[in-house]
């Protein structure tokens, strides 16, 4: 980050800086989810008898999937809040340091959730529920991603540390090259030499020539994590050749402090996106135990297909939340309580008014957007009952998410954990389970407690933002030190930082 951009961050207009760096990040949330968004459009093409079974088993899979993520996303947190303090300071050896720690213990959780793999299929039937088609094609597509994950947790954390540095639009653009290679290989691996007519037939030959054959809803894995892979490469390259990350080679070893910092940081984050995506395999249990059956899965369809929705304003305000530990995270490196505080506050705004245009926008093509995914109409009309009542409740969830990164850049992540543990294990777990269990509710009643949490969630973060406790426990150690003493400045890179999105 040049120190012209730096400069914005800690003294410009506070509303329009947060805007121009956070517009950037949100977009690029959004294509982090289209890789699952073109998956579930392309397996929707599949033929008629593998689409229910698919687009139902790609929704609890992603779930599942996202349970490695957010580990990895902990530690992505941790090291973007501490190299945002230790940049907001003007220490960037530290910097340096803390990066390349981070991408070691990043290396260990991929290959962790890699083994994880072996055990997809115990995990989809026993633990989840699933039941026939469903459950056969979910442990095979999940094998592959599990084994794959380590190319998102990378490409996470690249991603968050270039942001901490004050770049937003290099991350979005590797994001874009990232999809495009993805409905290629998507293509491809799907339907092999035997695609469809129309705007997909161009992959028959391809696949013909190449020998790759149909592989269905697992060759959409297949091409998920060879489509990251391939972007993870031009992603190092920017990150080690313009912002200088990395260590001398006699400092690139295992740092117990540091690593114990980072996880120290990590756990809480870690364990409370943990918590909300066990509260979503919750409802996702729920669904399938309670208002599933082996010969009418519909409710189970429509699960997945909600879930393509729901990923969206969950990745916008994780992109919103990112904007908010950046500007947290420097302020308050930098000295300035007031301002970091503020900060939060003005990118909360801004998710919010971001969802409720994505609600209006969904009152009008909501049935477009299903159908989109799939053509069942008994999954689609529960999908459009869910949308018509939690879609209202993603203002609440992207205001707890934004206040809880602001909170966390503080390195207050215990204080964020124990307002989700309170949220989702006092309010929406015994709601859910007082729902189903006792009132024998319909699937309507279980929406509308899911709703209930994420207002629930933002009420009580709200509560304890503006109470300010959690600003005590960062380390204040006055204004960054004179940037003319540093050295060069991060080439290249002023731009992203500086222009609007």
């Amino acid at each position: 980050m040049s120190e012209k951009a730096e400069k914005r961050i800690l003294e410009g207009p506070l509303a329009w800086e947060i805007f121009r760096f956070g517009i950037p990040l949100a977009v690029g949330a959004i294509l982090q989810t289209t890789f699952n968004l073109v998956d579930a459009y392309l397996i929707a093409q599949l033929p008629k008898d593998e689409v229910g079974p698919a687009i139902g088993a790609l929704g609890v899979c992603d779930q599942l999937a996202a349970v490695g993520t957010i580990f990895s996303y902990g530690v992505s947190t941790a090291a973007a809040t501490i190299v945002s303090n230790h940049k907001g300071k003007g220490d960037l050896e530290a910097v340096k340091h803390t990066a390349w720690q981070s991408f070691l213990v990043v290396g260990l959780l991929s290959a962790i959730f890699g083994v994880l793999g072996l055990f997809a299929g115990p995990i989809v039937t026993g633990v989840i529920g699933l039941k026939g088609a469903v459950a056969d094609v979910a442990t095979r597509y999940l094998r592959v991603i599990l084994a794959g994950s380590g190319t998102m947790f990378m490409l996470l954390q690249l991603t968050s540390i270039q942001r901490a540095l004050g770049s937003s639009k290099t991350p979005v653009a590797l994001l874009v090259l990232g999809n495009i290679l993805n409905v290629i290989f998507a293509v491809l691996c799907l339907f092999g030499p035997n695609g469809p007519d129309g705007a997909l037939g161009w992959g028959s030959g391809i696949a013909r020539t190449l020998g790759i054959p149909a592989m269905g809803m697992v060759g959409a894995a297949w091409a998920t994590v060879i489509a990251r892979a391939l972007v993870l490469v031009p992603s190092f390259a920017v990150l080690m050749w313009r912002f200088d990350v990395v260590p001398k080679k006699s400092e690139r070893g295992p740092d117990r402090r540091v690593i114990r910092e980072l996880m120290t940081l990590a756990w809480p984050t870690s364990a409370q996106f943990v918590l909300r995506i066990t509260a979503m395999l919750l409802v996702n249990s729920l669904v399938a135990r309670f208002y599933s059956t082996e010969s009418d899965q519909s409710a189970t369809t429509a699960m997945g297909l909600v879930f393509r929705v729901d990923s969206v304003a969950l990745f916008v305000a994780m992109g919103w939340g990112g904007a908010a530990q950046t500007f947290v995270g420097l302020n308050l490196g930098a000295g300035n309580e007031a301002r970091a505080k503020r900060a939060g506050l003005v990118t909360a705004a801004y998710d919010a008014l971001m969802n409720v245009g994505f609600f209006v926008l969904l009152t009008f093509y909501a049935e477009n957007v299903l159908r989109f995914f799939g053509k069942e109409d008994a999954p689609v009309a529960i999908g459009l009952d869910y949308l018509r009542i939690v879609g209202k409740s993603y203002v609440g969830l992207g205001i707890g998410v934004v206040l809880g990164n602001a909170i966390t850049a503080a390195k207050a992540a215990k204080t964020a954990f124990r307002i989700d543990v309170g949220v989702l294990l006092f309010f929406q777990f015994p709601v859910c389970l007082i729902a189903v269990l006792v009132l024998k509710v319909s699937l309507l009643g279980l929406f509308m407690s899911v709703a209930a949490t994420a207002f629930a969630g933002a009420f009580a973060y709200g509560a304890v933002y503006m109470q300010g406790n959690w600003l005590r426990e960062v380390d204040h150690r006055g204004p960054p030190v004179d940037k003319s003493e540093q050295g060069k400045d991060d080439a290249g890179d002023e731009s992203e930082a500086v222009e609007p999105g």
